[in-house]
């Protein structure tokens, strides 16, 4: 039977404290310097490099519609939960 591990740095601190330090990676560098939001391409290509990198017996989304259009519907749903619950156009009708 495995031994319950007590929790120890980063995983001890309480969740604000973990959210203040996490946030400070993504303000180290001025947006002005971030290659993908000068270069919209460059990201693209990324993208699309990622994409290529994994098998296409291995790319559950495009191998199942479904399951990428339930994915694009969580996420959406998830960022108008954050946005205050507002949700979208769509979202509303179907309450």
């Amino acid at each position: 039977m495995a031994q319950a591990r007590s929790k120890r740095g980063f995983a001890a601190m309480d969740r604000q404290k973990q959210r203040e330090i996490a946030s400070k990676g993504g303000q180290s560098v001025p947006s002005d310097k971030r290659s993908f939001s000068k270069d919209p391409e460059l990201a693209a290509q990324a993208g699309r490099k990622g994409g290529q990198s994994v098998a296409p017996q291995s790319r559950s989304f495009s191998q199942n519609r479904a399951l990428a259009a339930q994915a694009g519907r969580k996420g959406g749903e998830a960022r108008g939960a954050r946005a205050g619950g507002a949700g979208t156009e769509v979202q509303r009708r179907a309450s």
